[in-house]
């Protein structure tokens, strides 16, 4: 019989199905694997609550680790050349001005750069001088008569001692005579009474004598008084005649000018700028925080096209702008590179104080919370909140004085969003 045709039946797709499971086994088994996660959700809700109530990306924190150093307290800036001394001329009085230079001129000391024309200063001179004049042949004239009062004062004086001395013997001659009985006693009385006489005139003409020579001198010396004081006035008055000629105050370059040729100018009005080529200072920007510990004195540094150059702060501004302080620093005495320029930039570093081997960690905003009085110790995952005492800062670091130790790590930056919390989360550490 062939069989190659036969029709095959399902025997072979038959399969064989396990006896069901107990639906109570089941049940058990799913409740237990239900229990474990439970279990699980809230280990993990247990220990977060007792890590902290919330949680933190470490992303978005920096955290510094303590160390012992030196903590250097510096200070870098940018600052700009500028002339130590760069004067600006004015002209003392209104008129028209001739220069007799132009901006970037080389000048020697003493070398006119402008004159102004002033009629009005030069005819009030002319007139001052006349008056001075004046009033010196008024202390001329002053000084004679006072020489003429003395002469005659002098020859009343002298005549009243001849008299005297003429008196006295015309006395002693009429005294003998009345002794001798040749003359009655009515001419030795006249006799006396001349003497007398002679000798009233001769007292009234020494006092004359004193008080015209003291009034004599003292209207000559009033005289010449004036005569000191109007001698003043011209002199300042030349003073500023010749200071209409401005000329250089020293060796250096015209800076900028302030008025075209041949223009008028008013009275203290600018002219131009002569700058000091030998005397160069940088003027720096230093934030309010750190301007009340430079000193004047205090050591720089100064670079230029890389090369370092000793100087120190020349001074320090008083005043506040905009939460910074301006301040100046001078080169060392034979220090000053060649080739400075107004305005070009340098870069200064002053070194305020070294403290040696002192615990430190890197500045961070979280300086300004509380003071610097607190800050977030790393522990694993979580961060704690501990009181610390901080001491001297730069640029960098700040010195830790209590409450911290080597080795330690805080959050330096992000804990204004802690809320001020004992024991915060950091997930992602």
């Amino acid at each position: 019989m062939d069989t190659r045709n036969r029709i095959r039946d399902t025997a072979g797709q038959d399969q064989v199905r396990a006896t069901p499971a107990n639906p109570k086994r089941r049940q058990w088994l799913i409740g237990s694997i239900a229990g474990v996660a439970l279990l699980a959700l809230v280990g993990w809700v247990a220990s977060g609550w007792l890590g902290g109530g919330r949680s933190f990306d470490a992303a978005r924190l920096r955290i510094a680790e303590v160390k012992r150093g030196d903590l250097v307290r510096d200070l870098s800036a940018d600052g700009r050349v500028i002339a130590a001394n760069s004067p600006t001329l004015y002209a003392i009085a209104a008129g028209t001005v001739t220069l007799q230079v132009v901006a970037g001129d080389k000048v020697a000391k003493g070398q006119a750069l402008a004159v102004i024309d002033s009629p009005e200063l030069r005819s009030k001179l002319v007139q001052e001088e006349s008056t001075l004049a004046g009033m010196e042949a008024e202390a001329s004239r002053a000084l004679l008569d006072a020489q003429i009062m003395r002469a005659n004062a002098r020859k009343a004086l002298d005549q009243a001692t001849v008299e005297r001395t003429a008196a006295m013997r015309d006395l002693e001659r009429y005294q003998r005579a009345f002794d001798g009985g040749a003359v009655p006693q009515n001419d030795l009385a006249r006799a006396q009474d001349d003497m007398k006489k002679a000798e009233i005139g001769l007292a009234a003409a020494g006092k004359d004598f004193e008080l015209q020579s003291a009034g004599a001198g003292l209207d000559a010396r009033n005289k010449q008084l004036l005569v000191e004081r109007q001698r003043a006035v011209v002199v300042e008055q030349r003073r500023q005649v010749d200071a209409l000629t401005l000329r250089a105050p020293f060796d250096g370059q015209v800076g900028q000018v302030q008025v075209p040729q041949g223009t008028n100018v008013i009275a203290n009005g600018p002219v131009l700028s002569v700058v000091d080529l030998s005397r160069f200072e940088v003027e720096m920007k230093v934030p309010e925080s750190f301007a009340r510990d430079l000193a004047i004195g205090m050591p720089a540094q100064i670079t230029s096209n890389g090369t370092a150059f000793a100087g120190e702060i020349a001074a320090v501004s008083p005043e506040v702008v905009n939460g910074e302080v301006t301040a100046r620093v001078r080169f060392a005495e034979g220090k000053q590179p060649p080739g400075l320029r107004q305005n070009q930039r340098l870069s200064v570093r002053i070194v305020m104080d070294t403290r040696r081997d002192v615990l430190m960690v890197e500045r961070g905003p979280f300086l300004e919370q509380e003071g610097g009085s607190t800050a977030y110790v790393v522990d694993g995952d979580n961060a704690v909140r501990q009181p610390v005492q901080v001491g001297a800062s730069s640029l960098d670091n700040v010195e830790i004085i209590s409450g911290l130790k080597a080795g330690d790590r805080i959050i330096v930056s992000g804990t204004d969003q802690f809320d001020n919390a004992d024991r915060v989360r950091i997930s992602g550490n």
